[in-house]
């Protein structure tokens, strides 16, 4: 997978036409990070930051696994988003929605 791969599947995971739910965000956050960053170079968040530990731990189980799987990962998870919530939207496809009418 190429980079500019990555970079659109990053972008259409932010314009889903429907917010997934915590959990799939987080599985979409875990392989992106572990892509672009690499295994976790951050110490774990304090037991009372759920939301952050949620995250950190979830790409903390990536640990180990190379760019390349982990970019892989996140563009099939985005991937299924998009079929489960409707793909995505972006300004064009809002200025066309207004100019119908």
């Amino acid at each position: 997978m190429s980079q500019v791969e990555f970079d659109k599947t990053a972008e259409d995971a932010k314009r889903l036409m429907t917010e997934p739910a915590d959990d799939e965000m987080l599985f979409t956050y875990s392989p992106y990070e572990q892509g672009t960053v690499g295994s976790t170079n951050t110490e774990q968040p304090r037991l009372l930051d759920f939301k952050g530990k949620a995250k950190w731990d979830a790409w903390n189980q990536l640990k180990g696994t190379s760019r390349e799987d982990a970019m892989k990962a996140s563009n099939n998870k985005v991937e299924d988003l998009k079929k489960k919530y409707g793909g995505t939207w972006d300004v064009r496809d809002q200025r066309h929605f207004l100019t119908m009418y």
